[in-house]
């Protein structure tokens, strides 16, 4: 929810207005200050959640992504006496990210 734009009309209708004493400009500027301080620190709040629930989810994805290194290094080690299964999720995955390019533009362009 944005005020601004209407505070800033509000403030310039206060200060423009010979009908109202300096008093009460005051106190209506003291008004809409602490309307403005109030939702400051409702704004700072929920950053400061966000920003808790970004860490959180870094952290877990970069637990998952070691999972998958370490799950695809395995994977990857060489063994002779068996041959590469082509249905392994991961096997394809490394093979196709490394022999794959990586273009937006159609093929023959």
């Amino acid at each position: 929810m944005i005020v601004v734009p209407v505070a800033d009309f509000f403030i310039f209708f206060l200060l423009h207005t010979t009908s109202i004493t300096a008093t009460e400009r005051k106190r209506e500027m003291e008004r809409l200050n602490s309307e403005l301080y109030i939702e400051n620190c409702y704004i700072m709040q929920e950053n400061e959640k966000l920003r808790k629930k970004a860490q959180l989810l870094n952290q877990e994805n970069q637990a998952l992504l070691s999972k998958l290194k370490q799950k695809l290094s395995t994977t990857n080690t060489p063994n002779p006496n068996k041959a590469p299964d082509s249905n392994d999720p991961d096997l394809n995955l490394c093979t196709n990210a490394s022999n794959k390019p990586t273009s937006s533009k159609p093929q023959g362009a």
